[in-house]
C-alpha cells in the first residue's frame, strides 16, 4: 500500500509547522540511495543524510558520529536481505528512523532505531551493540527484538508485547521505535496476503493505535488509524476518499475564509499568530460524518492557531469569543487541565452566518510538538540536568524508573506480572488498552488516584491497595457512604473503608463492577486458589429475614469459621444512599414474634393496682429514656419510648396515655440495629463483641444483603441499663458495621 493510499486529500495549502507533521518520503529514492554503500569514516554516508538533516532541525548541535557507525553496522549486517516488496532490507531501519527523526527524536533513540533489527534478523548480539553503543542504546534495541517462535509458539507474539511494555515501563523510547516501525510495516503492507493484512491490521487497531494514543503521538496515531481504515473498511474507506475529493475541488472553502478572519482579528488585536488549516484525517472525517450527517465544508477541516506563550492562547481566545460567534458548548482547556497523554490546547468553536461551525484549537509551538509527537518529543528522560547532552549510565540490566512514565503505563506494568499466561495477558490488555479515556480522583489524605473512566469504588480499592483490598469493606464517595459499585467521576473524594481481618475474601459479585485489569485480576487470582465450601446455615442463603436460635448464635461466637455471612452483594445503588433506620414497617425488618424474645416487664412501674407492665418491643426503651404507657387488652400497659412512632398512632386513635416511671432496678432487654457491609464472620466478631460487654444475647435475626449492606436486628438482656451506651460503641468497632441503632420502628 502506498503513502499516497492513505492520505487524505488536502483542502487547501498548509505551511508552516503544521505542515512538517505530514512529509513524507519516498521510500524507493531512500532506498537506492542505501544500494551507495557507507561511504568513507570521516564523512556521513548518502544513504542517512535525510535522517541527518531531518535530526539537525530538533538538535542543531547533535553528534551524528553514533549515528554514521549505527548505520555502517546495520547496512553490512543487513546486506543481501530482501524486503518483500522488493527494497533492501536496510532501507526499513532508515524509514523507521526518518520517522522518528521528523518527530524531533534525540540521537540515542535515533541510533537505536537504525539498529533495531540487527539483533533479531543478523549475527549482530546485544553484548556487541551494548560494547559499542552503551547501555542506553542496547536496551532500546532488547526492548524491541521479538521472541522466538521456536521458543514461545502461538505465546510468541503476546509475550513479546508483554515484554516490550515491560521495556517501555523503564524507558518508553522503546514504544517509540515500535510504533515508528509499524507505522513503516504498514506503509508497506499491500505486498502481503490480504489475509495478513488484516490480522495485522487488527493488532494495530487493538494494541498499536491506542498505545499511541496513551503516549501522545497523533502524528503515527492518525496515519496508523487511516491504513486499519483502508485495510479493514475498504468500501466506507473508499466513499470517505470521494467525499475528501470532492470537497477539495470545490471554489468556496469556508474554513479559508474563517482562517483569514482570524488572522486579520489576531492582527488588529497585536497578537502574533500563525493561523493554517489542519485537514481532517480519513477516519475522523468519517467519524465526523457519521456524528453529524451530511457533512458541509467546515467538517473537513479544523483551523489551529499557534502562539508563543501560554497567556496569548487565553489572548487569542479571548479576542475570537469578541470578534466571532462562539459555540460556547464546544470549549474545552486543556492547558489548565492536560489530558493523561500530555496533550495540551484550548478547544474552542466560532459559527459562520451559514450555519456551519469551525473548529479552533489553540496552542504554543511547544504544545504543538507534544501534541504531535507526545513522548518522542519529551527527548532522552535520563539526561542529566545540568547537561542535556550527558546521558546518565544506567545499565541495562537495572531497574530504572523513567520521569515520564504516565499512571496508566504503571498500572499496566503492575496488572501484566500478575496475568497467568499469554491468553490472558493478551486478551485483559486489548480491553485495558479500549478504555482511552483517564479520571482523578482524590484520597481523603490529599493524594490521587488515576483511573480509566467507568472505574468504581472496586478498582479505587485495588489501585490503592493492591491484593490487600480483598479487605475492602464499603467506600465513602464526597463524604457519604457508597457500595463499592459506585461509578467514580472526575473530581471525586474517595475515603475506603477497610477491614482489619488479613484472611479478608473478596466477593465473586465484585468481577462485575471491577473494570480495570487489575482489580480483576487480582480478584480472579483469589477466586481460582481459595475455592470455599458453602456454609452451613449461611443466613445469607436462607430466603426472607430469619432468625437465628440462640444455639446458632453461640455457635457462631465460638466456632467463627464456620460462620460464612454476608458476602457483598453486586446491585448497585447511588453514592450516599443510608440505610432506612427509622420508620421502617414490621414487613420490611421483622422483630420476633416469638415469646422468647418478648421484653418481660422490666423495672418499670405504673400506678394501676393489678396492672402488668410490659416494655414495648418496637422501641425497647431503657433507663434513663423518658417513657409513656398505653392500656392495652387484658390488663397490660405497653411501655414506649416517647419518640416511638406507635406514641403518635395510638394518640391519633383517642388513646390515653398512663402515667409510668422507672424503678429502682437496672436490668433491661433492649432491641438493637447494626446496619454493616457484608464480609464473611462478620455474625462471629459481633455477637463476641457484645458478649465482651456483658450483653446475653435473646434473639437475633440477619437479613439478606440489601444493595451490599447486612442489617442485623438482636435482643438482648443487659445487667445494668447504663452499659447500653458502651455496648452500642463496642459494636460500632467492630469491622464492617457502620452504624447501631436502637429499635424504633412499631412492632407486632
Amino acid at each position: 500500500m502506498s503513502a499516497e493510499a492513505t492520505n487524505p486529500a488536502t483542502p487547501g495549502p498548509v505551511t508552516g509547522a503544521a505542515a512538517r507533521w505530514r512529509a513524507r518520503i519516498d521510500l524507493r529514492r531512500l532506498g537506492r540511495a542505501a544500494l551507495l554503500g557507507p561511504a568513507a569514516r570521516d564523512r556521513m554516508p548518502d544513504a542517512i543524510g535525510h535522517v541527518a538533516e531531518a535530526h539537525r532541525a530538533h538538535h542543531p548541535d547533535a553528534d551524528l558520529e553514533p549515528l554514521r557507525r549505527a548505520y555502517v553496522l546495520a547496512e553490512s549486517s543487513h546486506r543481501g536481505q530482501m524486503r518483500k516488496s522488493g527494497e533492501p532490507y536496510i532501507t526499513h531501519p532508515l524509514a523507521v528512523t526518518l520517522i522518528l527523526a521528523e518527530l524531533g527524536a534525540e540521537t540515542t533513540t535515533l541510533t537505536a532505531s537504525l539498529l533495531h533489527d540487527t539483533v533479531e534478523d543478523t549475527e549482530v548480539t546485544l553484548d556487541q551493540v551494548g560494547e559499542e553503543f552503551g547501555a542506553e542504546v542496547r536496551f532500546l534495541v532488547d526492548g524491541v527484538t521479538k521472541l522466538e517462535k521456536v521458543d514461545y509458539g502461538a505465546a510468541a507474539e503476546p509475550e513479546t508485547f508483554r515484554k516490550m511494555l515491560v521495556a517501555t515501563g523503564n524507558d518508553v523510547r522503546v514504544m517509540s521505535i515500535k510504533l515508528a516501525d509499524r507505522l513503516h510495516n504498514m506503509r508497506t503492507l499491500g505486498v502481503m496476503r490480504p489475509e495478513k493484512q488484516a490480522r495485522i491490521a487488527k493488532v494495530t487497531r487493538d494494541v498499536l493505535i491506542p498505545l499511541a494514543e496513551r503516549l501522545g503521538v497523533q502524528a503515527l496515531k492518525t496515519e496508523l488509524e487511516d491504513m486499519v481504515f483502508a485495510i479493514l473498511h475498504p468500501e466506507e474507506y473508499e466513499h470517505t476518499r470521494e467525499l475528501i475529493v470532492d470537497n477539495a475541488s470545490r471554489a468556496d472553502d469556508p474554513l479559508a475564509e474563517v482562517a483569514d478572519e482570524v488572522r486579520g482579528v489576531l492582527r488588529e488585536a497585536g497578537i502574533q499568530a500563525e493561523v493554517v488549516i489542519r485537514p481532517r484525517h480519513f477516519v475522523s472525517v468519517h467519524r465526523t460524518g457519521r456524528k453529524r450527517g451530511r457533512l458541509r465544508g467546515a467538517d473537513f477541516g479544523r483551523l489551529l492557531v499557534l502562539v508563543g506563550e501560554d497567556a496569548d492562547c487565553y489572548g487569542v481566545l479571548g479576542e475570537l469569543h469578541t470578534c466571532l460567534t462562539p459555540v460556547v458548548s464546544e470549549f474545552k482547556d486543556f492547558i489548565a487541565v492536560p489530558k493523561f497523554n500530555l496533550y495540551q490546547s484550548l478547544h474552542t468553536a466560532v459559527a459562520r452566518g451559514d450555519g456551519q461551525v469551525v473548529e479552533v484549537l489553540i496552542r504554543t509551538h511547544q504544545m504543538h510538538k507534544v501534541a504531535e509527537a507526545g513522548v518522542v518529543a519529551l527527548g532522552n528522560p535520563y539526561a542529566s540536568p545540568s547537561d542535556p547532552s550527558e546521558e546518565q549510565g544506567a545499565s541495562p540490566d537495572e531497574e530504572r524508573v523513567d520521569p515520564t512514565r504516565p499512571g496508566w503505563l504503571s498500572r499496566l506494568l503492575d496488572w501484566q506480572a500478575a496475568a497467568p499466561d499469554a491468553d490472558t495477558f493478551w486478551s485483559t490488555l486489548r480491553e485495558d488498552l479500549a478504555q482511552d479515556r483517564e479520571i482523578t480522583v482524590f484520597r481523603p489524605d490529599g493524594g490521587t488516584l488515576g483511573l480509566p473512566e467507568g472505574a468504581t469504588c472496586v478498582d479505587a480499592a485495588y489501585e490503592q491497595y493492591g491484593e490487600d483490598a480483598h479487605a475492602c469493606l464499603g467506600a465513602r464517595v464526597n463524604g457519604r457512604l457508597a457500595t463499592l459499585s459506585t461509578v467514580l467521576k472526575d473530581g471525586d473524594t474517595v475515603q475506603l473503608l477497610m477491614g482489619q481481618d488479613p484472611a479478608a475474601e473478596p466477593s465473586k459479585e465484585w468481577l462485575e463492577h471491577a473494570h480495570t485489569a487489575a482489580a480483576r485480576i487480582a480478584i480472579q487470582r483469589w477466586i481460582a486458589t481459595h475455592p470455599t465450601p458453602r456454609a452451613p446455615h449461611d443466613p445469607e442463603e436462607r430466603n426472607g429475614a430469619e432468625a437465628l436460635t440462640v444455639e446458632e448464635v453461640q455457635a457462631a461466637r465460638g466456632e467463627a469459621e464456620r460462620a460464612k455471612l454476608s458476602r457483598p452483594a453486586a446491585a448497585e445503588a447511588p453514592a450516599g444512599d443510608t440505610p432506612d433506620r427509622a420508620g421502617r414497617s414490621t414487613a420490611e425488618s421483622p422483630v420476633l414474634d416469638d415469646p422468647s424474645a418478648r421484653p418481660g416487664t422490666a423495672n418499670a412501674l405504673v400506678d394501676q393496682p393489678g396492672a402488668t407492665v410490659r416494655l414495648a418491643g418496637c422501641c425497647t426503651p431503657v433507663p434513663p429514656d423518658e417513657i409513656t404507657g398505653f392500656a392495652v387488652r387484658g390488663g397490660v400497659v405497653t411501655v414506649h419510648r416517647v419518640e416511638c412512632a406507635a406514641v403518635a398512632r395510638m394518640k391519633d386513635v383517642g388513646r390515653k396515655e398512663v402515667d409510668v416511671r422507672w424503678g429502682d432496678a437496672a436490668e433491661c432487654r433492649v432491641t438493637l440495629f447494626a446496619e454493616s457491609f457484608g464480609r464473611p464472620h462478620l455474625l462471629a466478631d459481633l455477637t463476641e463483641a457484645m458478649a465482651g460487654e456483658g450483653a446475653e444475647i435473646v434473639s437475633a435475626t440477619v437479613e439478606p444483603p440489601s444493595q451490599q449492606r447486612v442489617r442485623h436486628t438482636y435482643t438482648v438482656q443487659l445487667p445494668d441499663a447504663a452499659l447500653l451506651p458502651s455496648l452500642m460503641r463496642a459494636m460500632r468497632n467492630v469491622a464492617g458495621v457502620y452504624d447501631v441503632s436502637r429499635a424504633q420502628t412499631p412492632g407486632a
